[in-house]
């Protein structure tokens, strides 16, 4: 087991022994971290089934450069720990690794490489040079398996490293992570140690991560929003119910289960969304959360048009919100109920198994009309155990669309007018008195609001040299649509 000591230079150190399980620990974590990165599903399905069995063979390559060193049944066992949660162990012999070692020869870069360059040409990004720096870790971690990193491991792993980043653009210039680094020295006095790669690449990494965000600052941009009295509310006493559970557990008091995943029933433009990515935003200044984003979805986001390929989409939809909140819009289109065997329901046996399994460190939202969102949780046994908590987003009364067009208006530099200003009031009142199923709420405020600035700007352009108020004045005018044309 790790545990971690002053190396004497300010890097993180361990003591012996680093066991195999934490191998497989932690060589999983960075795997499944860095397949998050990748947004093409098709190129992370191949990074995902081709790594395990990579990094085994630059394994062999590693051991063998470090002649001093024979074959143990302990690198049999950090062998056998190279493979990914839900992959299957390799289960291999003594013999095989033995081999495995003394008939390595040249390193190659990994077939999956070139893609990787290709997708970081047309998208800017930088995920060869990541996965050179997760490759340094992982054989660093591996040349650890007697507790040491000679000379020569380095050197072999420096080998590798320069030769992939020989085939990135950028690779000259990236020192990021060098091996020399994590060579062990011994000294008269003092217990010999390994440097940890995985926890020194943490704690640089943690050093960039911006920091949780802060509660009340959280809880005052919920409060800014327009409306919304009683979601305010609820949200509040999620909060407190959080906090109390806390105390709790310092004082070693018992705490009942408590499941935070949430319904948001409600009409279309009455705030859903924002209110999901301010909930993940106070969930990670809770510590409830550890990273805290919201990732967004649809039917179309989870289900596929084949057999087996819907557990699969959704999966991948859930590896990207692992630490934060998974928003699902229009959640009641994934129960067809005419349709016994569609798909949608795949999506949902595998959303309720991840919600089990990652009880800690992913919470779901569902969303949607009221009467839909109710058929949808009554749908299935899991969904009603899961979901047992509804946030009711209310429409918008006129007042409050008046606020919201007032809001959109000052953001973008436009003024109301005093008798603007009462036209708009009226306008909201009757169409807040007059909705009917298709009323949106704010994006109907928005909709109205890109009109007002088209017929504005139509108005204005036959102004010869119009000011910079006429430039920002709406007037009653532009607020309506031309009787011609109604």
């Amino acid at each position: 087991h790790q545990i971690p000591t002053s190396s004497g230079n300010g890097g993180t150190a361990l003591k012996k022994t680093m066991s195999a399980s934490s191998v497989h620990t932690q060589y999983g974590e960075m795997v499944r971290a860095y397949g998050s990165l990748i947004a093409d599903p098709v190129l992370r399905r191949r990074f995902s089934g081709e790594i395990d069995g990579y990094v085994r063979r630059c394994a062999l390559g590693l051991w063998k450069s470090d002649n001093d060193r024979e074959i143990t049944q302990r690198h049999v066992e950090f062998y056998n720990a190279v493979h990914t949660p839900g992959t299957p162990s390799p289960d291999a012999l003594y013999w095989e690794v033995a081999m495995g070692v003394a008939g390595f020869e040249d390193f190659t870069p990994p077939a999956f490489f070139p893609q990787l360059l290709e997708y970081d040409r047309l998208t800017d990004s930088r995920l060869t040079l990541r996965f050179v720096d997760q490759l340094t870790l992982m054989l660093l971690m591996l040349a650890a398996v007697d507790d040491v990193v000679s000379e020569q491991e380095a050197g072999f792993v420096n080998r590798c490293t320069d030769e992939l980043l020989s085939m990135c653009p950028d690779g000259e210039h990236h020192t990021e992570i060098r091996a020399e680094d994590f060579v062990t020295h011994d000294s008269k006095g003092v217990e010999e140690t390994v440097r940890d790669p995985v926890g020194t690449a943490a704690a640089a990494e943690s050093q960039t991560q911006s920091p949780p965000p802060d509660l009340d600052q959280a809880l005052a941009e919920l409060d800014s929003l327009c409306g919304l009295e009683r979601v305010k509310k609820d949200v509040k006493s999620l909060v407190n119910l959080v906090k109390v559970r806390r105390l709790r557990e310092e004082n070693g008091l018992p705490v009942p289960p408590m499941s935070l995943h949430l319904v948001f029933m409600g009409n279309p433009g009455t705030g859903k969304t924002t209110v999901a990515r301010l909930l993940a935003k106070i969930y990670h200044a809770l510590g409830v959360l550890p990273k805290g984003q919201l990732v967004e979805v649809d039917r179309s986001g989870l289900v596929a048009g084949y057999v087996g390929q819907t557990a699969l989409k959704t999966q991948k939809v859930v590896e990207q919100a692992l630490g934060g909140v998974l928003f699902i819009d229009e959640a009641y289109a994934l129960v067809n109920q005419s349709a016994e065997n569609d798909f949608g329901r795949e999506a949902i046996e595998v959303l309720l198994k991840s919600m089990e399994d990652h009880r800690h460190e992913l919470i779901v939202i569902a969303a949607g009309y009221t009467e839909l969102m109710e058929r949808f949780i009554h749908s299935n046994p899991g969904l009603e155990s899961r979901f047992n908590k509804y946030l009711i987003f209310e429409d918008y009364n006129g007042e409050q669309l008046l606020e919201i067009f007032r809001s959109m208006c000052e953001k973008n530099g436009y003024v109301l007018i005093p008798e603007s200003k009462r036209a708009a009031g009226e306008l909201f009142s009757a169409l807040y008195e007059n909705r009917d199923e298709n009323f949106g709420n704010a994006r109907d405020v928005r909709n109205l609001f890109e009109q007002a600035v088209a017929r504005q700007s139509d108005r204005v352009a036959r102004i010869e040299s119009p000011g910079r108020e006429e430039l920002m004045a709406l007037l009653p005018e532009d607020l309506q649509e031309p009787e011609e044309l109604r």
